[in-house]
């Protein structure tokens, strides 16, 4: 997130990549449906956009990502996906609160928090559960980006 951008307006940008992905062409009134806002506060949200070089929007028209509009929305995207997964599989939340905490805790988490939510995703695919030494597994993984030997061996003994 843009340390400009709200949460609100990250929103957008994100509304609108995802739109984007489904429709050629994204306009005010998909917007405003998919996010539950009246159109005005849509083209008002647009306009701060606009400004900080985010999307291009004219009165009418379509409105597109810039470049670094599009990579502020993959972000936003990509640690929405990542926070759900980490509810899911290694809290065992269900799904539909999984996606809603997802969507709160994205605007807000820390750099280094989400770093170590996204480590821990990669970490156990790769390395099973219940094992006596998880932790000390995790912590190798994180000091040195891949699994311990040990730790795979025991994957592989499990079929993983």
């Amino acid at each position: 997130m843009l340390s400009k951008q709200s949460s609100r307006m990250d929103g957008y940008l994100e509304a609108i990549a995802l739109l984007g992905q489904q429709e050629k062409a994204v306009r005010v009134t998909q917007i405003s449906k998919a996010l539950g806002v009246k159109k005005s506060s849509v083209t008002s949200a647009l306009r701060k956009l606009s400004e900080e070089g985010l999307v291009e929007h004219e009165r009418y028209g379509y409105v597109e990502l810039t470049a670094s509009g599009e990579k502020v929305a993959k972000g936003m995207i990509r640690r929405h996906k990542t926070l759900s997964c980490f509810f899911i599989q290694a809290l065992g939340i269900d799904g539909e609160t999984a996606e809603e905490d997802a969507c709160k805790i994205k605007h807000v988490i820390s750099p280094l928090s989400m770093e170590r939510v996204t480590k821990f995703i990669e970490f156990i695919e790769a390395c099973p559960f219940g094992e006596a030494n998880f932790s000390k597994w995790y912590r190798y993984f994180l000091e040195h980006g891949q699994t311990s030997e040990e730790c795979l061996k025991k994957s592989l003994r499990k079929g993983k």
